[in-house]
Order: structure tokens, then sequence, then C-alpha cells
């Protein structure tokens, strides 16, 4: 029973749980640092995996340094998030009221930016929700951002 406890953290830490990856659309330097690349704020890209047509891009801080170049830093807990409609609007299959459609690292091990989409079935509205959290203690920052689901038929995009 440990063991399946053990593999269950690590999946968890190590993000397996198939959510999205961002695409690196562009990044800003916003603290120069002498040895090691500089402090970012770096905008990607993901789609949602289970709603086509719809697009967020999430703008987050980078710790650069020597600890960001080997990969040791732990990154600010700040980020941005905006989904829009990008195409038309298809959803295969019902959706949950609530699923993680985005998830990386932030730390070596244990820090991870995620992004969570609810439904809002009463509004027939998607709520993309980011934040970032601990295997010991989570972050109060966070951001949303809303997709309408305009003419669709109340009801079919969920459960």
């Amino acid at each position: 029973m440990r063991w399946h406890c053990l593999g269950a953290g690590l999946a968890l830490a190590f993000g397996l749980a198939g959510a999205a990856r961002g695409e690196r659309i562009g990044e800003v330097d916003t603290v120069f640092k002498l040895v090691g690349p500089d402090h970012k704020i770096v905008v990607e890209a993901f789609d949602d995996p289970k709603v086509q047509g719809v697009t967020c891009h999430l703008s987050r801080a980078r710790k650069g340094g020597v600890s960001g170049a080997l990969g040791l830093a732990e990154d600010p807990s700040d980020a941005s998030i905006a989904c829009r409609q990008v195409g038309p609007i298809t959803i295969p299959k019902p959706l949950p009221d609530k699923e993680e459609v985005f998830s990386e690292s932030a730390s070596i091990l244990f820090k991870r930016v995620r992004v969570v989409r609810m439904f809002d079935r009463k509004r027939q509205v998607l709520v993309y929700l980011t934040y970032s959290d601990k295997l010991i203690e989570g972050s109060p920052k966070n951001a949303i951002s809303t997709v309408p689901l305009l003419g669709a038929q109340p009801g079919t995009a969920g459960r």
C-alpha cells in the first residue's frame, strides 16, 4: 500500500494526468541577471483538450539566474489567463463540472501552475481558473477567464 501511495504522489507531483501543454508564444525580460538567464514573463498558449475552438493564453513569471538555468528555481505564483473562442466551439463529449486542462511545473519537484475548467451550467459558460499549488501549501493568487457557449443548446455541453 505504501508504494501505491508513493506512485500516486509522484504522478501528481509530475503532472501525469494528461492535461494540455503550453506552446510558448513569447517572453519579456523583467530583471537583468549577470550570470544565467534574466527573470522573465512568459506567454504560452494551449487549446482546451476537450473543447474544440477554445484557446487560452497564460502569462506567468519565470525566475532566471543560475538556479533558473539549472531548473532549480521556484517560479513566483503570479499568473494571468485569457481564454477566447478562436473557431466554432465543438464539444464531442459531455463535460464534467470541473476538470484540470493544463498543468506545468513551476519548480524542480513540488510546485505546479494549473488551469481548471469549470462549467457554469445555468449560464452556459466555461470558466477557466489558473492558480499555483505546492504539495504542502497552495497559493491564493489566481485569475479567471470565461468563454460563453453562445448558440449551444442548454445542457448539451455537460452531463
